[in-house]
């Protein structure tokens, strides 16, 4: 998918994770990496943060192999259930997301809410039910026709009602960050 808006593209990945590895760099992100300095564009990072008991490293990392000028893409989930256990250790506020990336030496750091309130819970409603769905499997069956239609009626209607809340970051379902590497290095 990233091809489609890059020339190359270099996936790095841990030896542990819960789904497939088609990484090309397989490394601990809470450890330096095998990588040279300043040698990307872009660092694309995405639900990745919480699930890394040393997001700092990973950051500073991020931070150290990307060229001047480059850029950082991250999303990070906040009400979200706890997933990937026991490797979810974190959520982050706006202001720990922005602490962080200063931290780490990003500058025109931009944190953006993914959603508002009704997307938020009509998104917490459809995993609690999911989990509601046992038993038989005509009782299964029926179960998860029942909450199919709720869960497309509540997706479909929750982004309209979104219109409604003032303040996505108050309560929404996560972040999207872009931050850059500046130019000139200030250390």
């Amino acid at each position: 998918w990233l091809l489609q808006y890059a020339d190359t593209y270099v996936g790095v990945d841990w030896s542990d994770s819960l789904h497939d590895i088609k990484a090309d760099v397989v490394a601990n992100l809470n450890e330096p990496l095998p990588i040279n300095d300043e040698v990307a564009d872009t660092v694309v990072s995405l639900s990745v943060l919480e699930h890394l008991c040393e997001p700092q490293q990973m950051l500073s990392e991020a931070y150290r192999i990307l060229r001047p000028g480059g850029g950082l893409v991250l999303q990070v989930p906040w009400q979200w259930w706890i997933h990937e256990a026991p490797y979810d250790y974190f959520r982050y506020t706006p202001y720990g997301l922005r602490y962080l990336l200063e931290r780490a030496g990003f500058t025109e750091i931009c944190v953006e809410p993914q959603a508002g309130f009704f997307t938020m819970i009509t998104m917490k409603l459809n995993y609690f039910s999911l989990r509601l769905i046992r038993g038989p499997r005509p009782l299964r069956l029926l179960l998860r026709g029942f909450f199919g239609i709720a869960w497309y009626l509540g997706q479909r209607t929750a982004p309209l009602l979104d219109r409604l809340d003032r303040n996505w970051a108050l309560e929404t379902t996560g972040y999207f960050v872009t931050a850059a590497k500046p130019v000139s290095d200030p250390a």
